[in-house]
């Protein structure tokens, strides 16, 4: 008699329940370090940002069990509510992490989730960067499928299974609790491409943390779906998903790469993360072209077309704009020759000189022949007045695991934000510190604590 498959989500369950921290490559342990040094870094900067205070405010009028803390906060929220607070503090200044597949900011959920799980369950810090490993493996492996599926789904429906297993994992759900979990996640969970383009880009990954959570928990308790809710008729997969994808390949075993080692991005500036290889070419043609951005008369790019990316020639009008601005991006590093967190303010925006650059801006067919093994690649050719032409490709940003991530760079990151979160300056470096040195979680929670 033949033997009837399992459902695909306990199929899942049954690959990344079982993970252990002694499984982890050394790699994924350095990355998912990084990543809460990234995340911490981005939300104290979010916390400036409107959109998010907003959020904050209903959380903590609406109020509730003390569960988990909001970072560099003195408010104590239900577990639900505090990590979605957290994720938005992170999403909304544009300065986390990225995947190089799916451009979908995984980090900033599993450390949302992960620290305010383990804040509320006292779980070891081992756990919690096991989980970040994990949950990272989850979102690439739904990003996969839905990838080729119905388009402007936003990536942020991709990260809350991230969120999901990690949750899952820190608060000892069964394997089969987990596949529940997973299913609550695909049924509730959603999120609009087009909402990249406004504060509601923020408000999903808040949704994602939230919705992680919630499907955890309610699995938790007892709660049940039909389990073949991912693959079958109407199901994810048929609704927006991609119905031709390897479903052996996404129940793979854990193996070394792990893609929390291949395909993570730490944002080493500000902005789209898509747009971070044409701006670092663009960087480099200008170093060599060695001239005065008023010499340069055409801004030429070429490279695979990417979402939710403005191509329009016209100069910000505000922050949302510029961090998805690639004329904006490649006439500020063609001009200075750099890019840091000052250039998404309207002081750097509004420039002149900036305003004739991205006027220049043109683009051309990817040449025959040139292949980039990223969506995120760009070539960037400038013409100077006299006729010169120079010329450099990047596929890969700087920061991301192909070129391998510095602790330097993540440092200087950080360095460069966690001001924004008022805390004392010797708070500050304590944060630092405690994440190179994960070995425990309290303290670090505390520190996070104004």
């Amino acid at each position: 008699m033949p033997q009837t498959r399992e459902p695909l989500a306990l199929r899942l369950a049954r690959v990344l329940h079982p993970a252990t921290y002694a499984d982890l490559p050394p790699d994924a342990v350095k990355h998912a370090r990084m990543i809460l040094a990234s995340t911490l870094a981005s939300a104290a900067s979010g916390t400036q940002i409107e959109s998010a205070r907003i959020v904050r405010n209903l959380a903590v009028e609406q109020g509730g069990a003390a569960q988990a803390s909001v970072w560099f906060d003195t408010a104590r929220l239900p577990l639900a509510q505090a990590v979605r607070v957290n994720a938005m503090w992170s999403d909304a200044a544009a300065s986390d992490d990225s995947d190089l597949r799916n451009v979908a900011h995984t980090g900033t959920l599993v450390s949302a989730v992960g620290l305010g799980v383990a804040e509320w369950k006292n779980s070891s810090a081992t756990d919690v960067l096991t989980a970040i490993a994990v949950g990272y493996e989850a979102a690439g492996r739904f990003g996969d499928m839905v990838r080729g599926g119905r388009p402007g789904i936003h990536a942020s429906f991709v990260v809350a299974f991230g969120g999901t297993v990690a949750a899952a994992r820190l608060l000892g759900l069964t394997t089969e609790q987990m596949a529940h979990a997973l299913s609550l996640t695909a049924t509730t969970m959603g999120g609009i491409l087009i909402g990249t383009d406004s504060w509601a880009r923020e408000y999903m990954a808040g949704n994602a943390a939230l919705t992680a959570v919630q499907s955890a928990l309610a699995a938790q308790r007892g709660f049940t779906v039909n389990p073949d809710l991912l693959e079958a008729r109407g199901g994810l997969l048929d609704t927006f998903g991609n119905n031709t994808v390897d479903l052996e390949a996404m129940v793979r075993p854990l193996r070394a790469p792990w893609d929390i080692e291949r395909f993570l991005a730490i944002k080493l500036v500000p902005g789209a993360h898509a747009l971070h290889s044409s701006l670092e070419a663009a960087i480099t043609a200008s170093t060599q072209a060695n001239v005065p951005a008023g010499d340069i008369s055409k801004i030429i790019h070429s490279g695979p077309m990417k979402t939710s990316i403005t191509y329009e020639p016209r100069v910000p009008a505000d922050m949302v704009e510029a961090i998805h601005s690639l004329p904006y991006f490649l006439a500020t590093g063609v001009a200075d020759r750099t890019f840091d967190w000052s250039h998404i303010t309207p002081q750097k925006m509004r420039r002149p000189e900036i305003a004739r650059l991205v006027a220049l801006v043109e683009y051309e067919a990817v040449p025959e022949g040139m292949r980039y093994e990223w969506n995120w690649g760009g070539t960037v050719t400038l013409v100077t007045r006299s006729g010169a032409r120079y010329t450099s490709t990047v596929d890969a940003p700087r920061g991301s695991g192909p070129r391998g991530i510095e602790w330097a760079d993540v440092d200087a990151k950080y360095r460069a934000l966690i001001g924004d979160s008022g805390l004392p300056v010797a708070t500050q470096t304590r944060i630092r510190e405690l994440i190179h040195d994960f070995s425990s979680v309290s303290p670090l929670v505390a520190a996070l604590r104004r």
